[in-house]
């Protein structure tokens, strides 16, 4: 049995402080929602960058950030830039259930048998309800939640400035990469990109 997992981002969730209020709970500062938080509120063991095959887009519209969410589609060309958080089953469940405005309980615990054994498993329409298995780490799955649809099946919405903001510094913490490779990775996003320049992103981290 699965105990411990890598909840791996590629959202805003990259960003550990904004991480902490999905399992602490709390209001974030920049956003409009209360998150009631994980049943268990320790911190993740570790965090650590990855990069994962696939792509990065933005779709969709948050009412949370306004402007567009991010989704990750495994079957694209391209590296997602990410960040694996060493967390619980239990916890994984609890952050899935609060990006679907649930609550958490018993009742949204995961199966993550079908993941884990096909690398994938669609648990219904919604936009963060396909999980998808991205290999192993320390002997931990990194696993992550996207959309059940592909990336050029949807029309692409750009990110408001705070989501990108946010992105960006959770990558960037990291130590993995620096600002021009964030920059350019985000600003060749689908989604991103002839919204966004990367001069644009770059003043968005400098504040």
């Amino acid at each position: 049995m699965t105990t411990q997992v890598w909840y791996t981002s590629y959202g805003s969730n990259t960003h550990v402080d904004r991480l902490a209020h999905y399992i602490l709970g709390g209001a974030p500062p920049e956003a409009n929602r209360r998150y009631p938080g994980c049943r268990d509120r320790r911190l993740p063991a570790a965090s650590v960058p990855v990069e994962l095959a696939g792509a990065l887009y933005f779709a969709t519209e948050s009412p949370v950030w306004t402007g567009g969410r991010a989704f990750y589609d495994p079957d694209a060309e391209g590296r997602v830039l990410a960040r694996a958080h060493l967390v619980t089953a239990q916890q994984f469940s609890d952050i899935a259930a609060q990006e679907m405005y649930r609550e958490p309980g018993p009742d949204t615990d995961l199966d993550l048998t079908r993941a884990l054994r096909d690398g994938r498993a669609v648990l219904g329409d919604g936009r963060y309800e396909t999980l998808v298995c991205a290999g192993t780490l320390d002997g931990h799955p990194l696993l992550t939640f996207t959309a059940p649809w592909r990336m050029r099946d949807v029309s692409w919405n750009a990110p408001a400035a705070d989501y990108l903001r946010h992105i960006a510094a959770g990558l960037l913490a990291t130590g993995a990469w620096d600002a021009d490779t964030v920059t350019a990775y985000l600003a060749s996003c689908p989604g991103v990109a002839g919204h966004w320049t990367e001069r644009r992103i770059g003043e968005l981290i400098a504040g």
